[in-house]
Order: C-alpha cells, then structure tokens, then sequence
C-alpha cells in the first residue's frame, strides 16, 4: 500500500514538547553522548542535525509514522525551541539532509542504547507483573513489513505467498515481554528466513533467576529449555499433547513428575535426563479452546506453584500480543510499512521503535503507580495524555551541544 503524506499541524504542539520529554527523560542526554562516543559516530562538526539529536529524530519518527521524514522533524525541533526560547536559531533541513544524517548515525548506536537501557521496569508495587516470588516474562515473536526495495528484499527475504510471494519483504523479531508493564527486552532481529528458535538463543541469556519464563510449544525442545535453566530462571512452557512424558510421581493438585531427554537415544536408555514437571488441562465452556493442554515446568515442588495457578498463568503470555500489537499497530499504524529504503536504516528505525515504545511504557507504568493500578488498564494509545498528568516537567534536547535544559 503507497504511503499517503500527512502533515502536522504548523506550529508547535503541547504534545510535541512532551515527547521531547518523553524521550529525554527516558534516554537522558548524558547517555546518548557517551553511547555515540563509544561507537564512535559523535558529529566531529558542527551540522544541521548532530547525531544526538538524530537518535531522538528516529525515535520520533515512531511517534508520527503515517508523518512525512521532514514534518517529524519539524515537530521535533520546534518541541526543543519551545523550550529554548524563540532566540534558538533551529532550522529544519530537507529530506536529502535527514537521509545523509540518518546514514552517517547507523543502526548501532540505537540498538547500543537499547541493549544498555531498555530491561524490566516492574517494582514490587506493579500490579500484574509478578507471581509469587517470581518475575514474569514471556518469550515470543513477531515480523514487520519493510519497503520494498532491492537492498530491503536482500537483506531481509520476502515470504512465501499462495501465489508467488508476498508484497513486502519482512524482518522477524524476537523478544522478551515483562508481563504488567509491556516492556519488550532482550530483542533480537533479522532476516524472514531466521527461525524464531534461532533468534531465541540470542535471548535467553537476558533472563535472571528472578524470573519465570512463559513460552509457547514452538520453541520448547531441549537445547532452548537447557539453554533458559542455565541462567538460573525457572521455566513455564507449553508443548506439543502428543509428547510422550512418562507418569514418574503423581501429585495431588493433579500435576507429575516426568523427565525430559537430549535425543532419543538417552530416552531409551535413560541417560541425560532432566527432571520436569507436567500439567495437562481443559479449558471448558471457553469456545474455540483445545482439547487438551500440556505445559511442563522447572518448579518441582507443587506447594510452591500449584497446578491451578500456573495452568492460569500461563494463558496470561497472551498478553504479549497486546505488547506486539502496541509496537507493530498502535505506534507503525495497521498497514504501514517500516519507511526506511536500506536495511541499514530499516534496522535502526526499528530499534527506534522500541525505544520510543520502552519510554511510553515507563511514563505508563509510573502513571500507574501513583494511583496504584494496574499498568494495563492505562490505555497506551492515549498515553501522551498520562504525561501530561505526570510529568511535572519535561527535558528538552538541545539542537546543538550536550546542554540540559528543564
């Protein structure tokens, strides 16, 4: 689907200002100095647009994607003017000049900020982020259409299609979701073709022994089960009915013991096995649900995670959806195509994404913290809203230099 330009309304919002805000108090300044210092892209002159004020430009362009290149920014350097002072000379360059600045910064400073700063956010406090004395996340995954260009189709494959293939070449993602707050970590990108239990293994080690990992059957198999127990994380994850898991113990919340097996010879032989535990359920009276349901988990022990309550759990991971729908509906818009031409600049639009994602997300759950509930009922889609109402200032991005104002 062409893209239709949109423009902003001319002069400077309130809105605008905030997500200047927003982003600063999220990426502090300091931050983005000392990252871009470290990848070695720091502006060695003077510019229209320094590369500290691009890495906020690309998360602003999530913020208005169905917005033209040069009207984002626009809304951006008017929001920083607001806050400077009229005397602020600020001009906004055409779209060849955000091309060129765009270009020079790279993916990598975005993904750095990212991989540095974005992690679980949830304090004992959230609501509907823990569960006993776990912290709760889910592992999952996702795609995104990106343009349609020869480097795109090159870098990133395009899917297969009834007829042929699809209209757009896509990226796959993988993440990890904290549950209550929709922060996605962990992230890992690349082509179509990379399987998600590939880009899995990339992941898992973001995990601590604080949390509790949800998953669904398709990446259960025992080089990602074995991989996730090694950071010391316990495990909740679906698996396929038809799975043969001999009854070792039976327990009383209906639950049992089982072991799992690297291949099938150690089956046979009943070597190499790691003790799990088996919970298989109905859902009755609920349309459209399975026959059966089968999860295993690393907790052993059913006094300390009951049947009931982890077969409950566990359909909470669908609230990963509503994460993915957030990052690839509400922020790209339903039928909008990440804009970037080169796949260099398709993999820092995304990780812009995500960072512009991870600080609506925080001001979201600091909202819901002040009148204790849960960050899931503040509505994401209004969220500039909540910062209105909780934000008793804001942090302005200097065009030039590494100066804070406030």
């Amino acid at each position: 689907m062409a893209r239709t330009t949109a423009d902003l309304p001319k002069g400077p919002r309130l809105s605008d200002y905030i997500s200047v805000g927003v982003l600063a108090k999220a990426f502090p300044p300091a931050r983005v100095h000392a990252i871009l210092a470290a990848t070695g892209k720091t502006s060695v002159r003077q510019r229209e647009l320094p590369a500290h004020v691009v890495v906020y430009y690309v998360m602003g362009l999530a913020l208005y994607m169905q917005v033209s290149c040069r009207e984002v920014l626009r809304c951006m350097l008017e929001g920083a003017q607001w806050v400077l002072g009229p005397a602020a000379a600020i001009r906004v360059t055409g779209k060849s000049g955000i091309s060129q600045a765009r270009t020079r910064l790279g993916a990598a400073p975005l993904q750095q900020l990212y991989d540095e700063v974005v992690g679980p956010i949830a304090v004992p406090q959230t609501k509907g982020a823990w569960y006993r004395r776990w912290r709760v996340v889910t592992l999952d995954g996702s795609t995104m259409d990106v343009a349609d260009t020869v480097d795109n189709v090159t870098a990133f494959d395009r899917p297969g299609a009834s007829r042929g293939t699809s209209a757009y070449p896509q990226l796959r993602f993988v993440s990890l979701v904290e549950h209550g707050t929709h922060v996605l970590f962990a992230t890992a990108l690349d082509r179509y073709g990379v399987g998600e239990t590939t880009l899995a293994k990339r992941v898992l080690p973001a995990l601590t022994p604080a949390m509790l990992c949800l998953a669904d059957r398709g990446f259960f198999g025992w080089t990602l089960w074995t991989q996730a127990r090694t950071t010391g994380a316990d495990l909740l994850w679906r698996i396929k009915k038809n799975l043969q898991l001999a009854v070792h113990t039976r327990h009383a919340d209906g639950s049992y013991q089982s072991v799992i097996y690297a291949s099938l010879r150690d089956r046979r032989h009943q070597t190499n096995g790691l003790a799990v535990r088996v919970i298989d359920y109905t859902l009755e009276g609920v349309e459209d649900a399975e026959p059966l349901y089968r999860l295993v988990t690393s907790v052993l022990d059913p006094d300390t995670a009951p049947a009931s309550e982890l077969a409950a759990l566990y359909h909470e991971r669908w609230e990963i959806e509503t994460a993915l729908d957030e990052l690839t509906t509400h922020l790209r818009r339903a039928q909008i195509i990440l804009r970037s031409k080169t796949a260099e600049l398709v993999r820092q639009e995304f990780y812009g994404l995500l960072l512009a994602h991870f600080a609506i997300r925080g001001l979201m759950h600091d909202a819901a913290l002040t009148v204790d509930d849960d960050p899931d009922r503040v509505s994401f889609v209004h969220a500039v809203r909540v910062v209105r109402r909780t934000l008793p200032r804001s942090v302005a991005i200097p065009p030039s230099g590494p100066r804070r104002l406030s």
